[in-house]
């Protein structure tokens, strides 16, 4: 829980900076691409950064390269030194989560699923992804799973918002209704 907060606090200092720079959505981007250096266990910039036997000039160094890589600004540059000063860096995936979640807010974008029994084609798809735009009033961003169990039909969820318009939930619905008569 701790990180939670931790990672909110920083990204809404990063996310005030970015909008002050009129920068955001580099900052998110630049933000997104380090975490996923940072999760990426072949690289292992993870233990350059958070082991303590290096001293913290050479964890400056690996950051300071790896701002490099992804064209950070010196706010930027200057907010992941902080990070490794603070010994922070650990909550950079973390933060990088909450900033595109700021970004996403602000920019009136929602992200949701859609599951069906069958892979959908494209047209379909956009008809779904409109339709669900409509009714949020949000641009929507979506994900689709297959799975098989439901029989047909979708389930599509936005937010709190869930649209089961499965074969199996109408039949389990059907199944109730015939126990409630007797």
């Amino acid at each position: 829980m701790k990180q939670v907060i931790l990672a909110k606090r920083y990204a809404k200092a990063i996310f005030s900076l970015g909008k002050e720079q009129n920068k955001v959505d580099a900052y998110a981007e630049s933000l997104a691409a380090i975490a996923e250096l940072y999760a990426n266990p072949e690289v292992e910039v993870a233990d350059a950064l958070t082991n303590p036997l290096y001293p913290l000039e050479a964890r400056q160094k690996v950051m300071a390269k790896v701002a490099e890589s992804v064209d950070a600004d010196t706010i930027m540059t200057a907010f992941l030194n902080l990070l490794i000063e603070k010994k922070r860096v650990d909550v950079l995936p973390d933060i990088a989560r909450e900033v595109q979640v700021m970004v996403d807010r602000e920019e009136n974008i929602s992200h949701g699923s859609v599951t069906s029994a069958i892979k959908l084609d494209s047209a379909l798809l956009k008809k779904i992804q409109a339709t669900l735009e409509k009714i949020t009033g949000n641009k929507v961003i979506l994900e689709t799973q297959v799975d098989p169990s439901i029989i047909g039909g979708i389930v599509a969820k936005v937010g709190d918002l869930v649209l089961d318009g499965s074969i199996r939930t109408q039949l389990n619905g059907l199944k109730e209704s015939i126990k409630g008569r007797e």
